[in-house]
């Protein structure tokens, strides 16, 4: 066993490729993070296996912020999303399905699924340092926001890409080695998403470009829940490597 660092933060993503939700704590479960892409917007019409509307196809997706707190589900939803132009507008209302199939060109329906909607697994994993690293690279001051991880890591060596040699190995959060724990799968692999300015929407290539000059375009891991249990901003996290 090897300590890696801490948590430094806990996001969650209650709509797919809309804002955040930065939170100190939160139960890590079989589906991921409680409350996590629990809601999508599908284009109507596309039949391919990934027909969610992502901010790959809409920037604008990134500017609305998810609030308020429902948690008669048993976990953590948004009640409203305020709109890029600051309107507050219940999450499933006919007027914000409106004006996002408007900005699309296509119309949309809003979507909940149980489970959460995941590209590859239900949680994903960086190290501040990989931030750092890009950054460098691309001569930017990135927001770490632009990676969507669910759990940022401040990691004891500040070396990027660390991330890589975890794969097959297993991350446990806490002060007790029967902590949440979480299995590293992949690399995960980076789409245009990156690009994207969480406050502005605006895309820059650079960032994209220098991930793949530095590590074949991944950066963080994914992983899937091994152990279930809360998970706290703070808590150190320990690696134990495949075998052992």
């Amino acid at each position: 066993m090897t300590r890696v660092g801490r948590v430094s933060e806990i996001m969650r993503y209650p709509v797919k490729s809309m804002a955040g939700i930065a939170t100190e704590s939160a139960f890590l479960g079989w589906h991921g993070l409680a409350g996590d892409r629990r809601f999508a917007f599908r284009c109507v019409g596309d039949n391919s296996g990934l027909p969610w509307l992502t901010a790959s196809r809409l920037p604008e997706l990134v500017l609305y912020q998810p609030v308020g707190l429902d948690e008669s589900a048993g976990e953590p939803l948004p009640t409203h999303l305020r709109t890029p132009a600051g309107f507050c507008l219940e999450v499933g209302n006919a007027q914000l399905k409106a004006e996002i199939a408007e900005r699309f060109g296509n119309d949309v329906e809003l979507m909940k699924l149980k489970h959460g909607i995941f590209d590859e697994t239900a949680v994903s994993a960086i190290a501040l340092s990989t931030i750092a690293g890009i950054g460098r690279e691309a001569g930017l001051d990135l927001d770490r926001r632009r990676f969507r991880a669910n759990i940022f890591l401040e990691t004891d060596s500040k070396e990027p890409f660390l991330e890589d040699g975890w794969v097959g190995g297993t991350l446990v959060f806490g002060d007790s080695d029967s902590g949440p724990a979480v299995s590293v799968v992949m690399r995960d692999e980076r789409c245009v998403m990156i690009n994207i300015d969480p406050d502005t929407a605006k895309k820059d290539a650079g960032v994209m470009r220098a991930v793949v000059a530095l590590n074949e375009n991944t950066a963080g891991v994914y992983a899937t829940v091994v152990r279930t249990g809360t998970i706290r901003a703070g808590d150190p996290v320990i690696l134990v490597s495949e075998g052992r």
